[in-house]
């Protein structure tokens, strides 16, 4: 069985950290936009206290998907370089003859 992602696990716990005070707070009969609000800043609070290590692992996997160890290699690379290398060699083998 695979494992969660990171990026999923940390997303829904930021939503619940966001949600659980929004119903709480709609629960009081606070205002819906004020609710809104300040579960917004309790949500962040909570998850930059207690959501380190997700935070770090999702940040880990972001950069190494963008940043990865070895460059994709391109199907038709190996014959343009090839190509590319004959005519340097013919070059310098045209330049050798008139020099």
């Amino acid at each position: 069985m695979k494992a969660v992602p990171a990026w999923l696990s940390y997303s829904l716990l930021r939503v619940l950290m966001f949600a659980v005070p929004l119903g709480v707070l709609l629960a009081l009969r606070i205002e819906w936009w004020l609710a809104a609000l300040v579960a917004a800043v309790i949500g962040l609070c909570l998850s930059y206290i207690f959501l380190r290590t997700p935070r770090e692992n999702v940040a880990r996997d972001l950069y190494a998907a963008r940043h990865p160890a070895s460059e994709p290699v391109h199907p038709d690379a190996e014959s343009e370089d090839a190509v590319l290398d004959r005519l340097d060699r013919a070059r310098d083998e045209q330049a050798g003859r008139e020099g």
